[in-house]
């Protein structure tokens, strides 16, 4: 028992030492991140705003958090305009504000970055913060698909099932979900059993063809 209480004492010990030094190096790390992102340096203005927003190295706060990433995105830096775009959107720091949230989510996407693209997909798909509009969400999810984004290939195969944004064809639609399973989307592997009932074989056999023969057009 008293070995037992011992070797739990210096676990306990351990740990407490652990976080102490990993305290202190989140610490150091703020520090150095504020010099730089006080001398303009946009990399560290959005690393100062993630470590607000975590509380790591110093006090979580939104607000603060939000102000460092804004002057981060203004310089043109991706990550800090997605997460500006998260922040309005879930009102963290900020009154919730959809529309601003779409403005910093659109400036992130037509950079390129996939996951912007995706959530831009999903805000006209449900008109949150714009107009809704099927077939603008489906060129989102195509370029997000183009970038790597694995979600929006069965979000691709639920529009070319229901003909949301484009003709309905189950063949295109198989395409994706097939796509999607392979890549362990358990959503595209559910909906690619439910749309190939409605297909004949042949149908089937050419949307795994196609399937096969795809690659992305873009890539970061």
């Amino acid at each position: 028992m008293d070995l037992s209480v011992d070797v739990i004492g210096l676990l306990i010990l351990a740990a407490i030492i652990f976080f102490k030094l990993k305290n202190k190096r989140s610490r150091k790390e703020a520090t150095a991140n504020r010099q730089l992102a006080e001398e303009g340096v946009a990399s560290a203005q959005s690393r100062l705003g993630m470590m607000y927003v975590k509380g790591r190295g110093v006090s979580q706060d939104y607000q603060e958090a939000i102000k460092w990433y804004r002057l981060a995105a203004e310089q043109g830096d991706i990550q800090a305009q997605y997460t500006l775009g998260s922040m309005y959107s879930k009102g963290q720091g900020v009154s919730q504000d959809n529309e601003e949230g779409v403005k910093w989510y659109r400036l992130a996407a037509e950079q390129g970055d996939a996951k912007a693209q995706y959530t831009l997909g999903l805000k006209y798909s449900s008109g949150e913060g714009v107009p809704k509009d099927d077939k603008e969400a489906v060129n989102w999810f195509r370029l997000a698909v183009d970038h790597g984004n694995v979600s929006a290939l069965d979000n691709l195969g639920v529009a070319y099932a229901d003909g949301r944004g484009v003709s309905q064809d189950y063949v295109e639609a198989l395409k994706w979900f097939i796509l999607g399973a392979a890549r362990y989307l358990q959503s595209a592997s559910r909906n690619q059993h439910v749309v190939a009932e409605k297909m004949t074989p042949s149908q089937i056999e050419t949307a795994r063809k196609l399937a096969t023969e795809w690659k992305p057009k873009k890539q970061n």
